[in-house]
């Protein structure tokens, strides 16, 4: 039996859904209690769809899951897909060490090496923090003053997770597009006053920096999401005047927007890494796709109508499709061929 931890607008109301749909037996619990052990004692797995941007989720559910999958049962995600989520410094080190093709990053510990690099490199660079996705805490590094002027900052007051003013300036944006209401506006203005709990939770960055190089006459980046030996993929494009594409919320699906060399990337990628959904976010400098970032999780609604998928062997499967389903087949298969095993 597959336990789920239920959260609205999360993976999981498409899960159940399916597994109602499908007769596949499941359980809810609830992963916030103390005894959530005792509720998974007659579970063969758990399915949680954690987000960075709950406080509680972000206390402990990396340590839940892995705890779990140490004691023998199958979770999703599990380490490989999970260890790195919302983590990019994580993610360099993984990149690099498996020798992806990956856009290149610096990262520092002390401030002196920091500057002595501001002071070689050319420009502009992208600052992130460590944490962060739909381009939240990312900027423009244009030229060596700012650079050393967010150095001091990182080693010195630090970044809050939650930019309030930048995220006034894009649910405007959004607003004006609209892609969202007057009252999810008005909440920017709140949180100009109140800090959202994940990020009091996460304190402040500070006491390392991270650039990426920036990749010029990119009006888009290219999503790619591999799951149980399939692929699917989206094309985001920029915001105006702006260099950022995720979060955008101006999205592609055609068919033809995609090369096959990327699609091919993406499913090397994830048989290096060994994850259960593996999503890739990739640029292309001149005509080489270079990943930028991954994730096992996405806003489900966004891949609705892509217009289809493709296997491993890259033949095109047409129609609509749900990948959250695929999660609990792969699950599911995962239980089966431990039993197997065993």
């Amino acid at each position: 039996m597959i336990a789920i931890h239920s959260s609205k607008g999360s993976f999981s109301d498409r899960w159940i859904n399916y597994c109602e749909k499908m007769g596949i037996q499941y359980k809810l619990v609830d992963c916030y209690k103390n005894d959530i052990i005792l509720q998974l004692q007659d579970c063969n797995g758990l399915m949680w769809h954690h987000n960075q941007m709950n406080q509680r989720d972000v206390v402990f559910a990396k340590p839940l899951l892995f705890a779990l999958e140490q004691s023998g049962k199958i979770v999703f995600p599990d380490f490989r897909t999970n260890w790195h989520f919302d983590d990019k410094l994580g993610q360099k080190y993984l990149f690099e060490s498996l020798n992806c093709q990956a856009v290149n990053t610096y990262l520092f510990y002390k401030k002196e090496d920091a500057l002595k690099w501001a002071n070689e490199t050319n420009y502009p660079k992208v600052f992130k923090l460590r944490g962060g996705a739909g381009s939240w805490n990312v900027f423009l590094v244009k030229n060596k003053r700012k650079a050393i002027r967010t150095i001091n900052k990182a080693f010195g007051s630090g970044f809050k997770q939650y930019d309030a003013w930048s995220n006034i300036k894009e649910r405007w944006r959004k607003f004006q597009l609209g892609k969202i209401s007057l009252p999810s506006l008005l909440m920017g203005v709140v949180r100009v006053f109140k800090e959202p709990m994940y990020s009091k939770v996460l304190g402040k960055d500070l006491g390392y920096i991270y650039f990426q190089d920036f990749i010029p006459n990119n009006d888009s980046d290219f999503r790619v999401i591999v799951i149980d030996n399939k692929a699917f993929a989206i094309k985001r494009i920029v915001r105006k005047n702006d260099f950022r594409a995720s979060g955008s919320g101006n999205i592609l699906y055609n068919k033809e927007l995609f090369d096959e060399k990327t699609i091919r990337l993406a499913f090397e990628l994830a048989d290096k890494i060994q994850g259960q959904s593996m999503a890739f976010d990739f640029i292309y400098d001149n005509d080489t796709p270079r990943v930028v970032e991954l994730s096992y999780g996405f806003v489900q609604t966004g891949y609705d109508k892509c217009e289809g998928y493709w296997d491993r062997e890259m033949n095109w499967h047409e129609g609509k499709f749900d990948p959250c389903e695929w999660m609990v087949d792969l699950v599911i298969n995962q239980i089966n061929n431990k039993h197997v095993d065993n």
